[in-house]
Formats: structure tokens, sequence, C-alpha cells
């Protein structure tokens, strides 16, 4: 397995996969997903045999991105890596593509004395939620969005 910086021959395949990926993620189009590879942190896919497996963005305090869970973390912590979104191909699950793409962040983010990130409670990510706990993260907070439908458990992990 490979994970390397997005190029822009990515592009089609990141935004499919978030798609395909709802609502564990939120939606994305091409302008923002440019708006990533250009502020984010870590911007990266995974790769098995050279086909694409799954990706991860992260960022850093101080980026100008008005997620509210982004948000949340900036107001909460001093520094962090926080996750924005990670998704995994169907076919490439259960193979250590998350993972993979979890410690190349972790590894490139020298300083930072947390990883964070958040998972639904509702809607349900039940597979998330254990596939977190496993790697060490807890639980620190939940937020509630739109109107009380949506609601995460905001996790994080000592590195």
């Amino acid at each position: 397995m490979q994970v390397m910086k997005i190029t822009d021959r990515d592009f089609d395949e990141v935004l499919h996969l978030n798609e395909a990926s709802l609502p564990h993620v939120s939606n994305i189009d091409h302008e923002q997903l440019q708006w990533f590879a250009e502020h984010a942190t870590f911007v990266s896919v995974a790769k098995i045999d050279e086909r694409f497996a799954g990706f991860l963005i992260g960022l850093r305090p101080g980026t100008a991105y008005a997620s509210p869970n982004y948000r949340w973390f900036c107001d909460h912590c001093d520094d962090f890596a926080y996750v924005d979104r990670v998704a995994v191909s169907e076919w490439a699950r259960r193979q250590g593509v998350a993972e993979s793409l979890y410690e190349a962040f972790a590894k490139s983010q020298s300083g930072a004395p947390v990883m964070t990130c958040e998972v639904n409670i509702r809607p349900p990510n039940e597979g998330s939620m254990l596939f977190h706990k496993r790697l060490g993260f807890r639980q620190v907070g939940t937020l509630k969005s739109d109107g009380g439908k949506k609601e995460v458990a905001l996790l994080e992990k000592k590195l």
C-alpha cells in the first residue's frame, strides 16, 4: 500500500468516494476539494497496487475553515492534528487503509500533542466508532447540528 499526496488526477476518485460515504462525511465539490489541496495540512490518498483505496484530509489549528467540528477543537485545544474526513473504498475495507492513512497523518504532524476527529452518533456510524476506539481515541465532547438531526462524538488521541 502506498500513501501519497493528492494530485489533480486523484480528484474525481476522491469526490466519488466522498459522495459514496455520505452521511458519514459531509459533501464537498471540486472547488472545495481544491481549497483543501491548497490549504489543508495533509491531503493524501492510499493506493493498493496502484488502485485508489481511500483518502484522508487533515488540518492543524489556524486554518480559515468554518466547519463547526473543526472550530470546536480550535476553541478547546491549543494544538491538534484534526482529521476532517477519511473514506475507504468498499473493495479496500479491512485491509488497513484507514489505519495507514491515520499513521501517515500522525507522522507528518510533528509537535501536535493530539489527533482529533469526530464520528457520527446520529445517524450512527458504529463501525467508525469501533475503529477509533481500537486506535486509542476517546470521546471528549459532542456537537449537534441541523437542528439536532445530526450529532457527532468529538474524539481525541494522544500522539
